[in-house]
Formats: structure tokens, C-alpha cells, sequence
């Protein structure tokens, strides 16, 4: 087909307009990747450092990580110890002041920060097994006092109650509104804590009579699976490698941690547990539980609960999930969605 030659001066036009808006957008400098790694562990200290391809006389570089200025100098490489940053990406910004243009350049790259931690297989061994209803879609497990609290999920079929783990038996049932999916509970201070799945919305109740006191909304856009406690502080996950770290007196999140293993981001974090400084915590779909450390969110070790998930015998039973501690015994009990059993489980390294 041939071109009008309208249309070809046209498109030649467009062309070099293009290509004239590229060279007044040219970059001269780059951060240099012969001076950084992909991986780095906490240990390890980067070469932060700048390709200057066209030999530009530089006035000054500017250094950021996570947008905090972390120093400046005249183009060479400077050193940037890792102790103190997050597992997880850490984007890189420099900008660079040089000689015939009033206006730095800025430059971008990220690195990525690993855990150095080799973790643990925990063994453990079972005490007890004890009754579960199959009609639980369980979310959250937890322990106040002597009582198990149990919170389901689904639309339609969500609650949390007080019941007695060696019968089943439930003392105290509180349906939830059923437009809520119900997620994973926590008590601190004498209240229960509940997150929803994708409303952004949580709920607080008293812990002894199980009535409402507050309907909280997260501030951040996040999704709610576990939750738990350290005493002071709420950890929640979000189906994501992040652990989000939220005050309970303003349920305002102030912090979080990236859960990884070695250089394995872990994703899909769900049903949470403090026990003895570490957290424990369930992996969506898969028969395992992590222990990690909430300080870094490297984790220290892992149980596989496989041999277990072959012992339900419930049709409809899905993945592990809910974990709750009795520090009296110091004994976990575990169970999962629709599970016809939970069982009483003591861990050893």
C-alpha cells in the first residue's frame, strides 16, 4: 500500500519532534552497577557510586536510600553500611549537580536486602487431639486466660467465639454483620481485636462481655488476614511479606518488617502467634508454619505440619490455619479451615 505523502511528511515530522524531545531528556549519568549487587546481607556495607560515561566535570552528588539524604561528595564511590536498613527493596537516589547545567540530574536504582539467618527445622511432637467443628472456616486462634477465642471467615458465616477446646462446646458466640468476611483476632488489653478481609475495617470488643466498643478503618490501603500481640504492639499480615506493626490505643500503623528467608521474600503470611519473642506464623496453602524474628523479619526456623493435615478427615477441609499458644502448658494448638481436629502439639529444636 503506498503512504499519501502527506501522511509520510506527517509521520516525519512526528518522528523528529520525538526524537528531538529525547536528546533534550538525555541522561548522562547512571548509578554504577559494577559497584553493586542485587543481594546484600544486613552485614554487608554498598559502594554507592555514579557512571559518568561523557566525563561531565561534577559539582556534587547528592545520596539517598529511601529518600533520607544519607551524604554527599564530589562523584566517588561512597560506602553505605546496611545494619540498620529493612529486609526487603531499598530504592537508591542520587542527584547530580554538574558543571553547564543549573538543574541536578537524578538518578535511580534499588538494592535488595536479605536475611543471612539459616533457619531451623523444629521438630515437635503431639500431646493432644481434641474435636474441631468442620463448619469453621477458622481465621484467628487465641488464647485469653484459660478460653480459646476462635474468629472464622465468609461472607455470611463469620463470628468469633469463646469455646472449650476439649469438647468443642462454645460458651459465647458473636455473629458478625454479614456483609464482613472476619479475619484473625488478638487480645490486648482486655479487648479483642478483628480484622475484615478487603473492607479495611476493624472491630474492638470487650473481651470479658463481647460487646462491641469500636469500629476502627485501616490507614493503610491493606487487605486483613492475621493477627497478634507482643504487649504492646499489634503485628497483622496483609497475604503479603509484610508484617504491619499497629498501635492499639489509635489502631494508627507506625511501622513493618519484611518477612524473608534467605533471599526468598515469604509471601502469603496468614494466622499469626507470639510465642516466647518470636512470631509464628502460618503460610497460606502450605502445611508449614515459620518462626520469625518481628525485630527483622528474617526467619529463624520452620515446622512442617504435613503429617498432621493427613490425619483430618473432614471432605471439605482446606489449608492449616490458627495458632494458639497456652503459655500455662506451653503447648500450641493448631487446626484449619473446616478441620474436624485440633491438636495440642509441644516443639523442640
Amino acid at each position: 500500500m503506498r503512504i499519501p505523502n502527506t501522511f509520510a511528511f506527517i509521520s516525519l515530522s512526528i518522528l523528529l519532534s520525538i526524537s528531538s524531545c529525547s536528546d533534550g531528556d538525555k541522561k548522562f549519568f547512571a548509578f554504577d552497577a559494577a559497584q553493586l549487587k542485587q543481594q546484600y546481607a544486613p552485614t554487608e556495607t554498598a559502594s554507592l557510586a555514579i557512571q559518568n560515561p561523557e566525563g561531565k566535570a561534577i559539582d556534587s552528588v547528592v545520596y539517598y536510600v529511601n529518600d533520607k539524604n544519607v551524604g554527599s561528595n564530589k562523584g566517588e564511590p561512597m560506602a553505605f553500611a546496611l545494619k540498620d536498613q529493612k529486609l526487603g527493596y531499598q530504592s537508591l537516589k542520587a542527584l547530580v549537580y554538574f558543571e553547564g547545567d543549573a538543574k541536578a540530574e537524578e538518578v535511580e536504582g534499588r538494592i535488595e536486602v536479605i536475611s543471612n539467618v539459616t533457619p531451623k527445622i523444629y521438630n515437635y511432637t503431639v500431646v493432644n487431639t481434641y474435636p474441631h467443628d468442620e463448619k469453621a472456616f477458622t481465621e484467628g486462634l487465641e488464647f485469653y486466660r484459660d478460653t480459646l477465642i476462635e474468629s472464622t471467615g465468609q461472607k455470611g458465616a463469620s463470628y468469633f467465639r469463646k469455646f472449650d477446646y476439649k469438647t468443642g462446646f462454645a460458651y459465647k458466640q458473636v455473629n458478625m454483620d454479614p456483609e464482613f468476611f472476619g479475619e484473625g483476632i488478638t487480645v490486648i488489653g482486655g479487648k479483642i481485636f478483628q480484622l475484615t478481609w478487603q473492607d479495611m475495617t476493624g472491630f474492638i470488643w470487650n473481651a470479658n462481655t463481647l460487646k462491641q466498643e469500636k469500629t476502627f478503618h485501616y490507614d493503610r490501603k491493606v487487605e486483613g488476614w492475621g493477627m497478634t500481640n507482643n504487649g504492646t504492639n499489634i503485628y497483622f499480615s496483609d497475604g503479603t511479606e509484610k508484617l504491619w506493626i499497629m498501635d492499639p490505643a489509635t489502631q494508627k500503623i507506625n511501622d513493618y518488617v519484611n518477612v524473608y528467608t534467605g533471599g526468598t521474600k515469604i509471601k502469603s503470611i496468614n494466622e499469626l502467634e507470639w510465642i516466647d519473642g518470636k512470631i509464628y506464623g502460618n503460610i497460606w496453602q502450605k502445611d508449614v508454619i515459620a518462626v520469625i524474628d518481628p525485630a527483622t523479619g528474617a526467619v529463624h526456623g520452620a515446622i512442617d505440619l504435613s503429617a498432621l493435615r493427613k490425619q483430618v478427615t473432614s471432605k471439605e477441609a482446606e489449608v492449616l490455619n490458627g495458632i494458639a499458644y497456652n503459655p500455662k502448658t506451653k503447648t500450641i494448638f493448631v487446626t484449619g479451615k473446616y478441620w474436624d481436629k485440633m491438636f495440642e502439639i509441644r516443639i523442640s529444636e
